[in-house]
């Protein structure tokens, strides 16, 4: 028997090695497709030879497949680029953020919203569109909606610490009251603004790619990379975490700060990603979900797995809303919602087949 278990254990583990890497494999190659596709497809059509062309000489490197229409090189490095890489950085930082609350709460149904961020940001961003705010200029939106996710999970994380440590219920229940409050506020400020404001507000809320450029998408990109960094740095850590409190405690973590400076994270990353775009849901609570599905809860495979993802799924949900109707630009988080309905269903379904509740 002793000969056996080393074996299995072997065995097990080089499964589980294939399996990540066929899943990166597959979620890079849905990524580059995707990426193919969302800048070529429109209502100027570019294929998909004069799109990497176009991006090789980009990078210097000359080469016959790139386009010689300057109106297709301004499409491409003006208007669809951007929004591409828009897409790509939202999707992998909300999936991020979601597998990162996930860990900290040992819930496969938290996502960043559970906290405030998406709320406080919202409220954020109405406020300067009702108000006719400018003091940041074209930025103000963006700049009010990151300090009103901050706010809010400020608000709810330092009302759940008690006596030196964090009281998840109170948490959770803190986000639920904040998040009542920010949508009391939102009706409030849609009822006393004017058609515009709300329909403005409306839509910000339900999220859009639309008119992102290349600094907003430096700014998220100057955000996202170390913050993605640190999260995969702790992810050791989460795993640690996710046999208790006093066992993670036991073994050198500091359990307290851990999810301190994770929910401070989740924070930057989520009110980052939302203040160009707006709110967009469900990625933070599908794409953790099912990647922990295939690949099991080791944290630091969940992690990249969740970013490539969640890039994946954004990108493909943004050609959606540009080509679905013709001529027409959908907001993309009405889409996102649309998927994540339907799977939240059926993951409650699953977890209650299982073991009669949440497990």
């Amino acid at each position: 028997m002793t000969q056996v278990r080393p074996h299995a254990t072997d065995a097990t583990r080089a499964r589980l090695g294939a399996r990540r890497i066929v899943l990166y494999a597959a979620l890079a190659a849905l990524v580059v497709v995707g990426v193919v596709l969302s800048a070529g497809l429109g209502q100027l059509p570019i294929g998909p030879a004069e799109v990497a062309g176009s991006v090789l000489r980009g990078l210097g490197v000359d080469n016959p497949w790139a386009p010689t229409d300057d109106l297709l090189e301004k499409t491409l490095w003006q208007i669809r680029f951007p929004r591409v890489a828009m897409s790509l950085l939202v999707g992998a930082l909300l999936a991020v953020a979601g597998a990162v609350m996930q860990a900290i709460f040992g819930n496969p149904l938290a996502e960043p919203g559970v906290v405030g961020v998406s709320s406080g940001a919202a409220l954020g961003a109405a406020v300067t569109i009702t108000f006719g705010l400018t003091a940041f200029g074209a930025w103000t939106t963006a700049v009010a909606a990151f300090i009103g996710g901050l706010a809010a999970v400020l608000v709810v994380y330092s009302t759940a610490r008690a006596q030196g440590r964090t009281e998840l219920v109170t948490l959770l229940l803190t986000g639920i009251a904040v998040n009542a409050f920010g949508g009391a506020g939102l009706a409030l400020l849609m009822f006393t603004g004017s058609t515009a404001s709300r329909e403005q507000i409306v839509f910000w809320q339900l999220g859009s790619m639309n008119g992102s450029n290349w600094r907003e998408v430096l700014v998220v990109a100057v955000v996202a990379v170390p913050s993605v960094a640190v999260v995969v740095l702790f992810a050791r850590r989460y795993d640690l975490l996710a046999l208790g409190d006093r066992t993670a405690a036991h073994l050198g973590v500091r359990v307290e700060r851990l999810r301190l400076v994770s929910v401070v994270l989740v924070a930057l990353i989520t009110g980052v990603a939302v203040a160009f775009v707006g709110i967009i849901a469900f990625v933070g609570l599908v794409i953790p979900h099912l990647v922990r599905m295939i690949l099991g809860p080791a944290h630091r495979s969940l992690i990249l797995a969740s970013l490539l993802g969640g890039a994946a799924l954004m990108v493909y949900a943004d050609l959606a809303a540009r080509t679905i109707v013709p001529s027409a630009d959908l907001p993309i988080g009405l889409l996102t919602s649309l998927i994540g309905g339907p799977f939240f269903y059926w993951l409650i379904r699953r977890n209650r087949r299982r073991a009669g509740g949440w497990t």
